[in-house]
């Protein structure tokens, strides 16, 4: 039984599943992984379920109907989680633009240097993207810097998906009251346990841009973050957070 699990969400990746299941499976340290599949009507389910076969106990997959947003499904993932006693929950993009090879440096950021909440950061240490256009590289650069001046969080990559929760967090969180679906659900996710009293570290790391498959961002789902973030400062006045015991 191994104390982490790695939660993937997909939609439409056939491209990617298998290799990005292989290499985090190729890794050292032994890591579980669930993948949350929202109806990809390309296949991708059926062929994790081949894979299941290979990797008994070690793969797992929950298939949801429809495309029901990022947020939604990270919460089933970590529900999952926490019902099976993983004690370090990561989540991960399934299109290489998170390197597997950073599981292990996000883990020992909690196992080893005191995180509750370890983030791999695009910008912890200059800025560290390959392949976005340099209009996308501002766009995220500055929604850190603006999150960041709303929030008060002292972290650099604000709006990161490539992170480690240790279990504790997700239990304290109620994750039931989680609002946003998007973009600005990781934004909301390290907020609230920025307010619970948890720590947040970055790791450095470098992001590269998806070569297989169709990106999933547009618009709306920034705006989302844009707004968002007003939001939760307002509903941060009258909230109260349960703090880290």
């Amino acid at each position: 039984m191994s104390d982490s699990i790695v939660i993937i969400p997909t939609y439409n990746e056939k491209e990617n599943v298998e290799n990005i299941i292989r290499a985090v499976f190729g890794l050292e340290k032994e890591f579980h992984i669930l993948i949350i599949d929202d109806g990809s009507p390309d296949g991708t389910a059926d062929i994790v379920k081949r894979l299941q076969k290979e990797f008994p106990e070690r793969l797992f997959i929950v298939e949801r109907q429809g495309k029901l947003g990022l947020g939604t499904a990270y919460i089933c993932g970590f529900k999952w989680a926490i019902e099976h006693k993983y004690d370090f929950v990561f989540e991960m993009d399934a299109d290489f633009s998170h390197n597997p090879n950073d599981l292990p440096k996000l883990y020992a950021a909690c196992t080893e240097q005191g995180g509750d909440v370890a983030i791999g950061s695009r910008y912890s240490n200059g800025v560290n993207v390959v392949n976005w256009p340099l209009g996308r590289v501002l766009m995220s650069y500055y929604a850190s810097v603006y999150v960041r001046f709303v929030t008060g969080m002292k972290i650099q990559d604000t709006t990161a998906g490539f992170k480690c929760y240790r279990r504790e967090v997700l239990e304290t969180i109620d994750l039931d009251h989680i609002h946003f679906k998007g973009y600005a659900f990781q934004i909301e996710m390290k907020f609230t346990a920025y307010k619970c009293g948890f720590k947040l570290v970055e790791v450095p790391i470098i992001f590269i841009n998806r070569v297989l498959g169709t990106s999933k961002m547009n618009s709306s789902i920034f705006g989302e973050a844009l707004f968002g973030v007003l939001k939760l400062k307002w509903w941060s006045f009258f909230r109260t957070y349960p703090q880290k015991k």
